[in-house]
């Protein structure tokens, strides 16, 4: 889904068109954060009507599983609902003498920051089970969620409303394994969720990290690699000896980074500029010089490319543990 955040034009000209388009665009934008699994919830409930809160009377869900809210994106938008108010309501239940969001916490967080006294809200008398539910599904569609945030709602979709690891990949359509290792990083020590927390593409170091039972040597390595002074592949091989320390004589080290692992971080890294040009070009001011139908084939270009990058790092990273089963088994007929 790609997101639009509108600017204000003012030329005399265009200002009515650019206004509504403005307008338009600022609605798919607050629409966002109410996705369709959530509107399916909702639609054999009796219609409630939108009222009006008193923002210091909604509270944020203590079970929320989203731990990260970018103060940018808040910031941003504050300026839209400051300007044109909180065009979607936000959803909510009675909670003693005051609401406890189920969805929407963004808008709520933005409303406080624009000095809103008031914010338009649905209010529902959603169980413990279905509220979760409800959250746990709105923060899976977003696309700026991170991959600790996303572990965590895995882990109590598993655990707490009792979904079996295939159930929950057919659900969101994503690959078994990826779920598998999404899962594996809930658990994950707290030094190697912290290096994921600092830096996103060290997710592939994470699950290396997880083989290691020594909490010194794993601070130690989880450090170097967010300093930028290993490789994925030379932590793979530090990895391999310090489990299997009699197997091998210790090679020294190449002075230079294998080129290949090279050549896909700068890949990885150029990739991710693009995406971020993407997003720039098309988020700025309703999409300027892109007909309906490239924009269209566009999204869906996109959703391929993710579902695709999705299965083939969940394939890679099972391919990975099946040859370090392998090495195991092969070790023990050895002994």
């Amino acid at each position: 889904m790609l997101r639009r955040r509108s600017s204000v034009l003012t030329s005399p000209t265009t200002h009515r068109s650019k206004s509504f388009r403005d307008a338009g665009s600022r609605i798919f934008q607050q629409e966002a954060d109410t996705q369709p699994g959530i509107i399916s919830l909702l639609a054999a409930r009796t219609p409630t009507a939108i009222r009006e809160l008193p923002v210091e009377k909604v509270k944020p869900n203590p079970a929320q599983p989203r731990m990260t809210f970018h103060e940018e994106t808040i910031q941003e938008l504050a300026a839209s609902i400051k300007e044109h108010g909180v065009l979607q309501p936000i959803l909510v239940r009675p909670s003693g003498e005051g609401y406890e969001i189920i969805a929407g916490e963004r808008r709520w967080r933005a409303s406080k920051v624009a000095g809103k006294e008031t914010i338009p809200a649905i209010v529902e008398r959603f169980d413990d089970a279905t509220a979760l539910e409800i959250a746990l599904i709105e923060n899976l569609q977003r696309e700026d969620l991170s991959p600790l945030d996303e572990s965590t709602i895995y882990k109590k979709m598993t655990s707490e409303l009792g979904y079996s690891i295939r159930q929950l990949a057919t659900k969101l359509g994503k690959d078994k394994g990826y779920i598998e290792n999404r899962l594996r990083l809930a658990n994950a020590p707290e030094d190697v969720r912290d290096m994921v927390a600092q830096r996103y593409d060290t997710l592939s170091a994470a699950y290396e990290l997880m083989k290691l039972d020594n909490a010194r040597r794993r601070k130690s390595l989880a450090k170097q690699m967010l300093a930028g002074r290993l490789t994925l592949l030379r932590l793979h091989d530090r990895v391999e000896r310090i489990l299997n320390p009699g197997e091998r004589p210790e090679k020294a080290e190449p002075a230079i980074p294998p080129l290949r692992d090279d050549a896909l971080i700068t890949a990885t890294r150029k990739l991710n500029e693009a995406l971020a040009d993407l997003s720039r070009a098309v988020g700025d001011d309703g999409t300027p010089g892109i007909p309906e139908g490239d924009r269209q084939n566009l999204a869906k270009f996109l959703t391929i490319s993710r579902a695709r990058l999705d299965n083939l790092v969940a394939r890679a990273r099972s391919e990975v543990d099946e040859r370090g089963r392998g090495g195991e088994a092969w070790a023990a007929k050895a002994g």
